[in-house]
């Protein structure tokens, strides 16, 4: 599916072919905090299936508790968090958050992810795949 997004002040756009039914919720307190919310909701693009039609995210890297680094890329101007990605060489997959997707409307969770860190008010979404974990 070919999808469009930006972020809030429209500073930096995209464009992207992504597989709708890959659209998952990660609980991880990690994803709590860099949103300021409950969960993240994202779909992946590889590399060559993502391009940047204006504007250069800023990027900070964090360190998981598994000792992994992960590119968070977001608008300089207005904050806006536009996707995730692998640090280092090799093919990257980037994690677009789906708030900036244009089509969001048309992308439905199918799985979550790091369930056991949900917070307790969060509804279960019974009918996900659902993973404690990474998954």
């Amino acid at each position: 599916m070919k999808i469009d997004g930006a972020c809030h002040c429209g500073a930096i756009k995209y464009e992207a072919e992504i597989d709708p039914d890959r659209v998952g919720i990660c609980h991880c307190k990690d994803c709590q905090t860099l949103t300021g919310t409950a969960f993240r909701i994202t779909v992946g693009a590889n590399e060559a299936d993502l391009r940047f039609t204006s504007g250069t995210p800023k990027i900070y890297v964090k360190t998981g508790s598994s000792g992994a680094k992960r590119a968070q890329g977001f608008c300089g101007d207005c904050g806006s968090p536009l996707f995730a990605t692998s640090v280092g060489d090799g093919p990257k997959v980037y994690g677009l958050r789906v708030g900036t997707i244009r089509q969001r409307d048309e992308l439905r969770p199918t799985r979550q992810v790091w369930r056991r860190s949900a917070l307790p008010w969060v509804p279960d979404f019974d009918e996900l795949e659902t993973h404690d974990g990474q998954g």
